[in-house]
């Protein structure tokens, strides 16, 4: 069988490593746009199913390694004081027990994968058509790629990202909705200052904005700015800001955000030198049916449920696990279309759970005024007393010890 993935984040390495580990011969090919791994992006959480993803794969003693060193969470006073702090605990709570840098993560499945001799990842490729090999176009089983090479194959998955430009190819737009959280943001890296400590800090400005920082494990702060505009005037110049270079973006957050208060100057001023600049609106993708003939979507291209989900991350890795392990149950020139409906099946449901509410959420965090702050800071502050008074989360309920959940395929049985 020779499989194409088109997306080399973490959703299509992981997928990569469980199709080649299925017990038969599954060649893979990984399509990547970038000239090379791109070790970017903010903290993600490994949580529920994921961890036993990760643990099948060995990757365990990578993960901890390059844990963030994140103790917790805890929101800061307009006067820059903590308060209502949430400790890992090992029992849930806005900062995981398993927490990593997207790029590290990224980084740590592809080098325990790209060893894997019917793996081969190529990089600075893209696919330019896919072609049918039927005049009525049912069947798919042909690309031509960004370097004029055209390939065969049994099936492609796209795992290219939420704005996946392999699924425009084989999807119609009506097979692609996309729900607006209301939500704007620019992530960065900023030089490490004195003030800055092991925890994910939220600074709740007023007119909507939140000024955030977390750490991580290179010596360096990872910086967010975030507002819910409120009115259709603050909703078009965030619009017209997203569609524009990041100049102008950086222009237009400095404005909002200088004289905000505790650290939002200095990361203002941080942020023309970050080499990881991003700003975006906060949306999820969602499809009816994530699959036709031969063609798959995966991971955020399939179902993105934005970083307000806290499950990003383990989504993608549970993704591959289970449509890798579906795969695994082929038989022998078997058409694909089988597996990915099985794979349907069992993972909507696991998704469906973990997509937010877009209605409520962002504008009940993001404070338009100071009595809106208050009424907040004084429910964050009983809810963080409350889960003090409780006790830590036993030892059973670490991912070290937790009991694994993921469904069972024999391919994968012999595997940790």
């Amino acid at each position: 069988m020779r499989v194409i993935i088109s997306g080399a984040g973490i959703a299509g390495p992981t997928a990569a490593y469980f199709l080649a580990k299925a017990g038969r011969h599954i060649d893979v090919t990984v399509l990547e746009k970038a000239p090379r791994l791109l070790a970017h992006g903010q903290n993600v959480d490994i949580e529920d199913q994921a961890i036993d993803v990760i643990k099948k794969m060995g990757l365990m003693e990578q993960v901890r390694r390059y844990n963030t060193t994140e103790e917790g969470t805890q929101f800061i006073s307009p006067k820059g004081r903590p308060f209502a702090a949430f400790p890992v605990t090992g029992a849930g709570g806005p900062t995981s027990e398993l927490e990593i840098l997207r790029g590290d993560l990224a980084l740590i499945t592809y080098e325990v994968t790209k060893v894997l001799p019917n793996v081969h990842f190529r990089f600075g490729t893209t696919i330019k058509r896919v072609f049918s090999s039927k005049q009525d176009g049912d069947e798919l089983d042909r690309v031509e790629l960004s370097d004029g090479e055209t390939e065969s194959f049994d099936a492609l998955i796209a795992a290219d990202g939420q704005w996946s430009k392999t699924r425009s190819m084989c999807f119609p737009e009506s097979a692609v909705s996309v729900v607006d959280m209301g939500v704007y943001a620019a992530y960065f890296t900023a030089p490490k200052s004195a003030n800055d400590n092991k925890y994910w800090n939220l600074f709740q400005a007023l007119d909507s904005k939140i000024v955030g920082t977390r750490p991580d494990p290179h010596g360096t702060t990872r910086a967010m700015f975030t507002c819910v505009p409120r009115n259709a005037a603050q909703k078009k110049s965030w619009e017209d800001v997203k569609r524009a270079d990041r100049l102008t973006q950086e222009k237009h957050i400095a404005n909002e955000y200088s004289n905000l208060g505790w650290e939002a100057k200095r990361l203002v001023d941080a942020m023309p030198e970050s080499p990881d600049f991003y700003f975006q609106s906060l949306q999820q993708i969602r499809m009816p049916y994530w699959h036709t003939s031969r063609v798959i979507c995966m991971g955020d291209a399939a179902f993105c449920p934005t970083p307000l989900a806290g499950m990003g991350a383990s989504l993608a890795l549970m993704s591959a696990y289970y449509l890798a392990g579906e795969m695994s149950t082929l038989k022998e020139g078997e058409h694909p279309q089988r597996a990915f409906a099985a794979y349907e099946n069992v993972f909507r449901p696991i998704v469906n759970s973990h997509l937010p509410d877009p209605s409520s959420g962002p504008k009940i965090l993001h404070p338009a005024g100071r009595l809106h702050r208050w009424v907040f800071q004084r429910l964050i502050t009983v809810v963080a007393w409350i889960v003090g008074r409780m006790s830590p989360a036993d030892k059973k309920n670490t991912a070290e010890n937790r009991q694994p959940t993921l469904m069972r395929y024999a391919a994968f049985e012999k595997m940790a």
